[in-house]
C-alpha cells in the first residue's frame, strides 16, 4: 500500500535537477568542461516537461475504485 500519492511531475523535476548536479559535479571533478550557462536551459526544460507531466497526470481519468462512487441498493 502506498503511503502517499504519486506525483510524477515532481519526479521529473527532481531528475532534471539531479542531472544538472551531475554535470557540474563532473565539471568540478575535472572529468569534463561544462560552460556556466548550461544549467539554465536544463532547468527550464526540466520544469517545462515536469509541468506537462503534472498536467497530464492531473487531467487523466481516475479509476472507478478510487472515485468514491456509491452502489445502488438492491
Amino acid at each position: 500500500m502506498l503511503r502517499h500519492e504519486f506525483h510524477p511531475g515532481k519526479l521529473v523535476a527532481g531528475l532534471f535537477l539531479l542531472a544538472v548536479a551531475v554535470v557540474y559535479a563532473g565539471d568540478a571533478g575535472g572529468i569534463w568542461d561544462a560552460p556556466w550557462f548550461v544549467a539554465l536551459p536544463m532547468v527550464m526544460v526540466g520544469l517545462l516537461i515536469a509541468g506537462v507531466v503534472a498536467a497530464v497526470h492531473g487531467i487523466r481519468p481516475r479509476s472507478s475504485g478510487r472515485s468514491g462512487t456509491r452502489r445502488s441498493p438492491d
